[in-house]
């Protein structure tokens, strides 16, 4: 099948470093003062200080699938709509270098993706057939990176409903899905209530919603220390 027809519906042209196949490895060869070096530099930052990322990145190392930088994360162009993704097809995390500007954007992108990391890690995801598997990923994602924490909420004049947590992750994670899948609003809609409850309420590997900075850092120092209990056994 042509690659053209076969990458059509599935978000690829909002990336379009990725059309026909074509990958970027992530080895800096610009300019210090490019996009490109600049999202590298906030990636490290992100990777290396990051308590959501830090946490992510050790739990896909023992679950069998270390993260590489040069090899997994791709600073590239993208379509003015979306700041990163998943690339399921090459085990790559898109970061949008034109679209990324401050270092808590960065780290709330890297967070997003390596969620869908982790679950393409530690679960049989079918991305590109099966919308429960997408949806799930979607809900887990925004419930999960700060992508709904108060703060964020606030900046985008969202707030003060009932359940808000919830409806917030609801709605982003329709609106993702209609992003790389050419389907309608209801059906996204109904994709996501379908399998809401059990994946908004699948918290690993953090064992809670981390709301907040302190949050993660509690989970993350948890996950660091949670041989030492049973070693004390």
């Amino acid at each position: 099948m042509d690659e053209s027809k076969q990458e059509e519906g599935l978000g690829y042209e909002l990336f379009p470093e990725r059309s026909s196949g074509r990958s970027r490895k992530g080895a800096i060869r610009e300019s210090l003062f490019t996009f490109s070096h600049k999202c590298q530099v906030m990636l490290t930052f992100a990777m290396e200080t990051s308590p959501y990322a830090k946490l992510l990145l050790g739990a896909m190392k023992s679950s069998g699938c270390k993260v590489l930088k040069d090899r997994h994360f791709s600073c590239e162009d993208c379509d003015g709509t979306v700041s990163g993704g998943f690339d399921a097809a090459s085990s790559q995390i898109v970061l949008c270098q034109n679209n990324i500007h401050q270092q808590s954007h960065m780290n709330r992108v890297v967070t997003h993706e390596l969620i869908h990391a982790f679950d393409h890690c530690r679960a049989h995801v079918d991305w590109f057939n099966n919308y429960r598997h997408l949806a799930c990923s979607e809900i887990r994602a925004a419930n999960l990176s700060g992508d709904c924490s108060f703060s964020n909420e606030v900046a985008r004049f969202n707030f003060g409903l009932k359940e808000h947590q919830q409806e917030c992750v609801r709605g982003r994670a329709v609106r993702s899905i209609l992003a790389v899948r050419k389907i309608s609003r209801e059906e996204a809609e109904k994709i996501v209530d379908e399998v809401f409850d059990s994946c908004f309420n699948d918290h690993a590997p953090f064992g809670r919603i981390p709301h907040v900075n302190t949050d993660a850092k509690f989970a993350y120092r948890e996950y660091a220390n949670r041989d030492r209990y049973y070693a004390n056994l």
